[in-house]
């Protein structure tokens, strides 16, 4: 059974940083990245990375967040700098396992003003 565990969500004001990560419990995931959803929105792509490392972002994020991710550790990362108050949204993980997607629980980022 494939797990997807969040972490690092929080509340950080504007201008401040956060990491998150995602750890998944099985190994070979081709694509693996970062959705998020805020209250009365659909869930949108933020950054994805593919197994060899090729990133794709939103517009929104660009110059501001990078995704990297450890595949011996099966993890994913998005670090977040400058974050805006309209990043606030939860986050979730996503990956692929033979072409299957996966996804996580979730962690709430909250961005003051």
């Amino acid at each position: 059974q494939v797990q997807l565990v969040e972490s690092g969500g929080g509340l950080v004001q504007a201008g401040g940083s956060l990491r998150l990560s995602c750890a998944a419990s099985e190994t070979y995931y081709s694509d693996m990245g970062w959705y998020r959803q805020a209250p009365g929105k659909q869930r949108d792509l933020v950054a994805s990375i593919t197994r060899g490392g090729n990133t794709n972002y939103a517009d929104s994020v660009k110059g501001r967040f990078t995704i990297s991710r450890d595949n011996a550790k099966n993890t994913v990362y998005l670090q977040m700098n400058s974050l805006k108050v309209e990043d606030t949204a939860v986050y979730y993980c996503n990956a692929y396992r033979f072409s299957r997607p996966y996804w996580g629980r979730g962690t709430q980022v909250t961005v003051s003003s």
